[in-house]
């Protein structure tokens, strides 16, 4: 599952791009503004930005300029009702990777977002490597030194969620949103028995631990 981060102060686009986002089984987060989107950035993985220019606080030129100053290499398309070759160039030049004027077409603008998730090689590279342990996200598969591993799809997503912020806790309520989404009603001690599924599965290795901790949820330690 990609994570998209959609940032514009429009509410109503913000819905309608949230839902065929999701349609196409992205996972989405959504900000107002550039500072709001920074604040997510810092804390989650995302893989791809859609960005409107215009927006209070920060817009979208100074948003996608300072990410590219700050080294993040994921693509960003603009969406805006600036039209001009002037408008489009400056978005190029502060780093952007596809734009697109307003009113959007969203059948395209998902064509868009897969082909720059495509260009960009996520699909065929979003891979953590934790010493000799590879977890292929595309095939949900974890190889080690003597194994390879297919998991199901919701411990595969558990085990690379907390691989990819080692020493960050997450709650189970956390975990819960962002794996079984935030309308599920499964009882959250369903991550509890995630969990236990996957401590028994790699107990023997000694690249990472999945930890405890009490009274707030799950962590990893990497250990190489």
């Amino acid at each position: 599952m990609f994570n998209i981060l959609v940032v514009d102060d429009n509410d109503s686009i913000l819905k309608l791009t949230t839902t065929y986002l999701e349609r196409e089984g992205y996972n989405v987060y959504k900000a107002s503004d550039g500072l709001a989107a920074l604040e997510i950035i810092d804390k989650e993985h995302i893989d791809l930005m859609i960005v409107d220019i215009m927006m209070p606080k920060m817009d979208g030129y100074t948003l996608t300029s300072e990410l590219r100053t700050s080294n993040y290499s994921f693509p960003i398309l603009m969406i805006t009702a600036k039209e001009t070759i002037e408008d489009k160039k400056k978005g190029f030049l502060v780093g952007t990777d596809d734009y697109m004027v307003k009113p959007i077409d969203f059948d395209e603008m998902i064509l868009r977002v897969s082909a720059l998730l495509r260009r960009a090689k996520i699909s065929n590279e979003h891979k953590i490597i934790v010493g000799n342990i590879v977890l292929d996200y595309d095939t949900l598969m974890v190889t080690t030194k003597t194994e390879s591993i297919l998991l199901p799809k919701k411990e595969f997503y558990l085990l690379f969620k907390l691989l990819s912020y080692p020493k960050k806790i997450f709650t189970r309520q956390d975990l819960m949103d962002e794996i079984w989404g935030m309308d599920n009603e499964t009882d959250e001690r369903t991550v509890d028995v995630h969990i236990k599924r996957l401590r028994e599965k790699f107990d023997g290795i000694e690249e990472f631990k999945i930890i405890t901790v009490r009274g707030l949820g799950y962590k990893v330690e990497r250990y190489l």
